[in-house]
């Protein structure tokens, strides 16, 4: 079950919700969202209606969830969310009424190359800036990231560039130092299941990119949303960037068939990470059309000044005349199916 609150409710009003609901022996999850606060429960559902809470002050309605994810479900919040990130006064959008373009290199190496490639991807048409300080990687010998020295690199770029940064957190003590440079966090897909590590980044109060699983169903990957947003934070983005299937030709299998079913089911924004997906840059751009035809709300992409010589995915990295391709689909094709520029719509106050 879950309690929706009135915009205008305190958190006195809020407060005795949960009281009532922890008298009957339930449990209250509270999840603050940009416009109200939802309050998930758990417990028994008849001991629950008997506290008659649609008539407790401050509360605008009261659902019974049949969906597995009740905060994620658009059961209770049926119109689709906008996600904000970045810090007061140049908040960029992720959501339905936009089309977000995010940008970086895959791992921060240096700061020239950092820098080099976020003014590559402002200049094509990118609103926010990703770039990976810590690497989880398959082999325990491939780069692992600058750690805090790429955050502070990455910190020293969005002062030069104004363009916020979304990065990875691997491990969830971690979270507490990443949350204080990046604007979003960014859970892999090898971590989706990490579930200590999805309540980390729920508490940390800052908007979370969420990976699928490269085995995950897309069951499996709201659920392990529930997790962050059971924490109290309804900021998450959903992200799909491919599957494992038997197909070799790619590196992963892109299930652009996602994008609508997660729509349907939840209310979270949901991009796409072509990059990943198929681990060739000839199939980013073609992956991005398909992608913004179907409704993402966003996609991320890699960029590096130099793939040949890039620690990490350089194959999968664009510039030159494929950067200027991809910013050209960006910025003709979503008007097409009804979605305008995250940047025509960034918070400046």
């Amino acid at each position: 079950m879950v309690v929706v609150m009135s915009p205008d409710a305190t958190d006195e009003d809020v407060a005795h919700v949960v009281e009532k609901v922890e008298g009957v022996g339930g449990e209250a999850f509270v999840s603050k969202g940009v416009v109200r606060t939802i309050i998930g429960l758990v417990g028994d559902i008849e001991s629950f209606h008997h506290l008659n809470l649609r008539t407790l002050k401050g509360v605008a309605d009261v659902h019974r969830i049949s969906d597995p994810y009740k905060l994620v479900s658009r059961q209770h919040h049926p119109d689709r969310s906008t996600v904000w990130v970045g810090p007061a006064g140049h908040q960029v959008p992720i959501g339905p009424d936009s089309f977000t373009f995010i940008a970086g290199p895959c791992a921060v190496e240096t700061a020239e190359q950092t820098l080099e490639a976020a003014r590559m991807s402002k200049s094509a048409g990118a609103t926010i800036l990703r770039g990976g300080a810590f690497k989880p990687r398959t082999s325990p010998y491939a780069f692992q990231g600058l750690g805090v020295a790429g955050l502070e690199i990455l910190a020293d770029v969005r002062r030069a560039t104004g363009l916020p940064i979304v990065t990875e957190v691997v491990d969830a003590r971690d979270v507490p130092v990443v949350a204080e440079y990046a604007d979003m966090l960014q859970i892999g897909t090898r971590n989706m299941a990490n579930f200590g590590l999805l309540q980390a980044a729920g508490d940390s109060g800052k908007p979370v990119l969420l990976k699928r699983g490269m085995t995950a169903t897309i069951e499996e990957w709201l659920m392990a949303a529930e997790y962050i947003c059971q924490r109290g934070n309804l900021d998450v983005v959903l992200c799909e960037r491919g599957i494992r299937t038997f197909e070799p030709a790619t590196r992963n299998t892109l299930d652009i068939s996602a994008v609508p079913v997660v729509q349907a089911t939840s209310h979270l924004p949901i991009i796409v990470d072509p990059s990943h997906a198929a681990g060739r840059k000839d199939l980013v751009v073609p992956l991005s059309r398909a992608a913004i035809a179907v409704g993402a709300d966003g996609v991320i992409v890699d960029v590096h000044p130099d793939p040949e010589t890039a620690l990490c995915d350089g194959p999968q990295a664009l510039l030159g005349k494929d950067l200027r391709d991809l910013a050209q689909a960006c910025r003709k094709l979503p008007p097409v199916v009804g979605r305008v520029d995250a940047a025509e719509l960034v918070r400046t106050s």
